[in-house]
């Protein structure tokens, strides 16, 4: 089991009263009501709780609690410790804390189409994406207006055939330690290795999907030959496989013989801004926990 990163930042934020606390691991009697119990005896009150068990017995057990407690912060220190008294020395769990006050810092990384990335700030200017957003950062200046529209810093990194090495470590010189989250808004470049160890945080991806899938140059010009009727997006975490990480979000639109290659690329680039979206706002909610190569997304 992955633990989420904890809510550390050099930006100043005022702790709030709500926290989220995320439990994990073998599965066994007792686990809810001690969970409950400690969260009680500091005075929180327990706002929602969702669960989950991979099996009957044996299985793994994945817990969030959204919880309010006046004073958070103050209390933190026997909190935690409550926690790892009872949650990990007895039960053998892994747990994380977070203060919900806290925004996860986000960077997002774009290439020349605009539909993901644009999403992202619109409903970030609107409040629905609790996140603090870092920086765009391009390896085309195709996008570079956003910086101004959106009061929002962009950074033109070009990456081109030889230097790749050089793109990746300046964009690591940039961001690395300022970020809480990554987010691949349509970058058409595929990040190698050594960048995914250094970065050293979650990152994900969007991309098309269909059934079956079409690899390659030009999907909805095949999908188009072949008759397609569903075609949808598909939202992962990043890991040095490619598309192979575990998957967040997913959807599918219904599609027939009469859409046009540019209807099946329209709605497919509607689905996957909305795929993205959704994808962000379960991370930055602390809604996912990975599992292996899936995820558990409350």
């Amino acid at each position: 089991m992955e633990s989420l990163p904890s809510h550390s930042s050099g930006t100043c934020h005022h702790s709030g009263d709500q926290g989220r606390l995320l439990v994990f691991g073998a599965d066994g009697p007792g686990i809810v009501a001690e969970v409950s119990a400690i969260l009680a005896g500091h005075g929180a009150n327990i706002v929602s709780l969702d669960q989950h068990s991979t099996g009957l017995q044996g299985g793994r057990f994945f817990q969030r609690a959204v919880f309010h407690l006046a004073g958070l912060d103050t209390a933190r220190a026997a909190l935690e410790a409550d926690l790892h008294r009872r949650l990990t020395e007895r039960f053998g769990l892994e747990w994380s804390l977070i203060d919900a006050a806290i925004p996860k810092r986000v960077a997002l990384f774009a290439s020349k189409l605009d539909h993901c990335l644009l999403e992202l700030l619109w409903r970030h200017r609107r409040g629905e994406l609790p996140m603090e957003l870092v920086r765009v950062v391009s390896n085309h200046a195709d996008l570079a207006w956003v910086s101004d529209r959106f009061d929002v810093p962009f950074t033109h990194i070009p990456v081109e055939k030889g230097n790749k090495q050089q793109a990746e470590a300046a964009q690591l010189e940039l961001l690395k330690g300022e970020v809480d989250l990554l987010v691949l808004a349509r970058y058409m470049q595929i990040l190698s290795g050594d960048f995914l160890s250094a970065i050293g945080i979650p990152v994900i991806n969007i991309h098309h999907s269909f059934l079956p899938a079409f690899i390659g140059a030009a999907p909805y010009h095949k999908a188009k030959k072949r008759g397609v009727k569903l075609i949808g997006a598909t939202a992962h975490f990043v890991t040095p496989d490619l598309d192979e990480g575990p998957i967040i979000e997913q959807d599918v639109v219904r599609v027939d013989h009469t859409d046009t290659t540019a209807d099946l690329a329209r709605k497919g680039a509607d689905a996957e801004k909305l795929v993205l979206a959704k994808a962000v706002k379960a991370f930055c909610e602390d809604r996912i926990m990975r599992d292996g190569q899936t995820t558990v997304v409350f």
